[in-house]
């Protein structure tokens, strides 16, 4: 294959890298000046990668001998993470006007670039090496987010955890592509393949090991949860908003291609672990946010429940359940960001961030078109019809049914109630409890505009993009296979 040949099928990720280079250059000359026309050159920027996926892309195959794959399935996952990239960037001016006084830093639209020039090597990546390199080029990004207010002691705090946590992970991870290296002799994902379909060693099965314990840990899983509600909670708003979408979908995505193209005749091996990290993750996610009186580390617990019910469509090792994984993920995105849009809504009237539970206090009286949308993205998250969340639950389940995985579906849909306490709790504040101090007034158009999409998308009326996602997910399950 031609050199111009493998550059056309990493074209999204060439725009990405090339563009943030630019962008810091004139970040570097421009100053604090040059904030705005930075972020809106990045906007552009992710949409130009979204289009650059109409090509090679996304149905060329494997290129760099192969060390990267541009097919159906990274190509989907991409349009989810540059979509969820650029709207955590477009709430993010707004935030720290109202919360510090000063205008956005011109290197935080560049390290969003990065980050997710990063997520899409780690979904297209076809060797342990490019995956390695994709991770870590969206983990550094993201520790510096994390951190971002630096001035702020809860989001330094929120950034140290975050990178020796991640260091640890990594740790393992490379410890265990070590051992799957050492004992099959390749880090290509059909060499793997082929090495599990043999007589496979202890150290094989070892590898196997280490290497989901570090894509737990990625994807929030239990027991590789404990960083989530710290971090999301010190992280700035629109920070924790991106953290809890684009990277969530890229290590999920990660996450099932490892699993299924370089671990998949060895699926009675890793079923085991994503079967008890996904239970774990449901019932500890949801028991653990009941105690919460902090918005933002209740919904931090509600996205490591929510990878609990993701996982249960990868533990059947299907076509049907890869694809309900990408159907869960998809709404699970819209449902995450409108619940964070809510909570960069929630202030004071000095402009000040409000995040605790009891400030939601009878907001149906105070703020009614807020509190309507809050309680349209909890009963969502709870899966409750007719909200489109309810579909997203019914299709992992469904998928875990025909795999004859009848316990696990069963144990899933009696853990989901558990979870239904607290976002129903949610709901009963705002509606049922005397109001607390009003919200001030928001004017961001923006924002607003976002808001309403993402509920309209989680109403009823999503039920009518279930042909098209059904199609898209169906096919980009099917590069898989």
């Amino acid at each position: 294959m031609s050199y111009a040949a493998n550059l056309a099928m990493t074209l999204p990720e060439l725009i990405l890298s090339v563009s943030a280079i630019v962008l810091m250059l004139v970040a570097a000359w421009g100053g604090q000046g040059s904030t705005r026309a930075v972020s809106i050159a990045s906007v552009f920027v992710l949409a130009g990668a979204c289009v650059a996926l109409a090509g090679p892309a996304s149905y060329g195959g494997d290129a760099f001998d192969g060390l990267y794959r541009a097919d159906a399935f990274a190509a989907f996952a991409k349009v989810l993470i540059y979509i969820a990239t650029a709207i955590s960037l477009i709430l993010a001016p707004g935030f720290f006007q109202r919360t510090t006084g000063d205008d956005l830093k011109p290197e935080y639209p560049v390290l969003l670039l990065l980050s997710a020039c990063g997520m899409g090597i780690m979904v297209s990546a076809s060797d342990m090496l490019t995956l390695y390199v994709g991770l870590e080029l969206q983990s550094l990004a993201a520790y510096v987010l994390a951190s971002f207010m630096r001035r702020d002691q809860r989001s330094a705090e929120a950034g140290l955890k975050y990178f020796v946590l991640g260091a640890l992970a990594s740790g393992i991870l490379l410890y265990g592509i070590s051992l799957v290296y050492g004992f099959s002799g390749t880090t290509g994902f059909d060499g793997i393949a082929e090495a599990y379909a043999g007589t496979r060693s202890l150290g094989l099965l070892f590898g196997l090991v280490f290497v989901f314990a570090g894509l737990a840990f990625k994807i929030a899983a239990v027991p590789f949860h404990m960083w989530t509600p710290d971090v999301y909670e010190g992280a700035p708003t629109p920070v924790t908003a991106f953290f809890a979408s684009a990277p969530k979908v890229a290590a999920m995505a990660l996450a099932v291609r490892v699993a299924v193209e370089a671990m998949g005749p060895a699926t009675g091996q890793w079923q085991q672990i994503v079967i008890f990290a996904a239970l774990a993750s449901i019932i500890l996610g949801a028991v653990g946010a009941i105690g919460q009186v902090n918005v933002k580390r209740l919904l931090a617990y509600s996205s490591i429940n929510n990878v609990g019910f993701a996982l249960i469509g990868l533990a059947t090792g299907t076509q049907a359940g890869v694809a309900s994984v990408l159907v869960y993920m998809t709404i699970y995105i819209a449902m995450t960001l409108g619940s964070f849009l809510v909570v960069l809504r929630m202030r004071d009237e000095n402009g000040q961030p409000v995040e605790t539970l009891d400030s939601l206090a009878g907001l149906s009286r105070t703020r009614p078109g807020l509190a309507a949308a809050m309680a349209m993205f909890m009963f969502s998250l709870a899966g409750i019809p007719p909200l489109f969340g309810f579909y997203a639950k019914f299709a992992v389940f469904q998928a875990a049914v025909a795999a004859g995985l009848f316990p696990l579906a069963a144990i899933g849909i009696a853990a989901s109630t558990i979870g239904a306490y607290y976002y129903l709790r949610v709901v009963k504040t705002m509606y049922f409890d005397d109001p607390a101090p009003a919200f001030g007034k928001s004017g961001d158009v923006v924002e607003g505009g976002v808001l309403v999409a993402a509920a309209v998308f989680i109403s009823p009326l999503g039920y009518l993009a279930i042909p098209l996602l059904s199609a898209w997910t169906g096919a980009a399950a099917k590069a898989l296979f």
